[in-house]
């Protein structure tokens, strides 16, 4: 069952990866245009959009993705929380 945790966990990791380049992508002109930034868009967009939804920038700084890095965090202790747990049973 570690193979899941580590799996998992991994995902995660990678996740937080491809946010960090495609938020570092927009100080670049023309960045997220590219193939590369389109392709980062498509998959960081989705998990970004909630969290501009409901905190606004402030001037023109955007903390949203400090919420969406948080959360990912918590998701991830919660997964070794779980495992834990669920280890402990068997």
């Amino acid at each position: 069952m570690d193979y899941v945790l580590t799996f998992l966990t991994t995902l995660i990791q990678v996740y937080s990866y491809a946010l960090i380049i495609y938020i570092l992508m927009s100080w670049f002109p023309n960045a997220r245009e590219t193939r590369f930034g389109q392709m980062l868009a498509a998959i960081c967009e989705p998990y970004l959009e909630p969290f501009r939804r409901f905190i606004p920038p402030l001037g023109i700084i955007d903390i949203s993705p400090i919420i969406a890095f948080i959360v990912l965090e918590f998701a991830t202790r919660g997964l070794y929380a779980l495992f834990d747990i669920l280890e402990a049973q068997f």
